[in-house]
């Protein structure tokens, strides 16, 4: 049965990554699985990431992308829609480096990282992947990068500060 969808799940854009075709020798020969990797984000602060696993693709790109619907998260972005601070995000042996950009650079970043920083929304930033170049392991670090960025509001607030004794008088 199905249900009736909300106003904010009628707006995410749901991209697949990556399709795997993974196989299993059994006695009788091989057994083909797939798995999908799919990115979800409404285009401006929303971005999921899910893996989803079946024996046939579309199976495999529906569970990858109700997974992705399920683990969403806000990203905090800077009214240019870039990000505010430079930040690491590491996943097993992948560090992913995001540094904001200029407006009007774009997004100097692979396939994988692209995939997860469009659904985000952010429209200008330099990436850099270091160590394994796993897609799946590319895309856990990029999220884990875009969890750790934080305002200068949200920094203040953290330190129990106002914003003008963390910048000084720069403000």
């Amino acid at each position: 049965m199905l249900q009736p969808q909300t106003e904010f799940e009628k707006e995410l854009v749901e991209k697949v990554v990556r399709i795997n075709r993974v196989s299993k020798v059994v006695k009788g020969g091989r057994r083909f699985s797939f798995n999908a990797l799919a990115v979800v984000g409404d285009g401006k602060t929303q971005v999921g990431i899910g893996l989803g696993k079946a024996n046939e693709v579309p199976d495999a790109i529906r569970k990858g992308i109700e997974t992705a619907r399920r683990n969403m998260v806000t990203v905090h972005l800077t009214r240019n829609n870039t990000l505010p601070h430079e930040v690491i995000g590491a996943f097993k042996s992948t560090r992913v480096m995001l540094r904001p950009a200029a407006q009007g650079t774009g997004i100097i970043a692979g396939e994988a990282v692209r995939a997860v920083v469009e659904q985000a929304g952010i429209h200008d930033v330099l990436s850099k992947v270091v160590g394994s170049k796993n897609v799946i392991n590319v895309v856990r670090a990029t999220m884990d990068a875009l969890v750790q960025l934080e305002t200068p509001v949200i920094s203040a607030r953290k330190r129990n500060i106002t914003l003008t004794q963390l910048f000084g008088n720069d403000l």
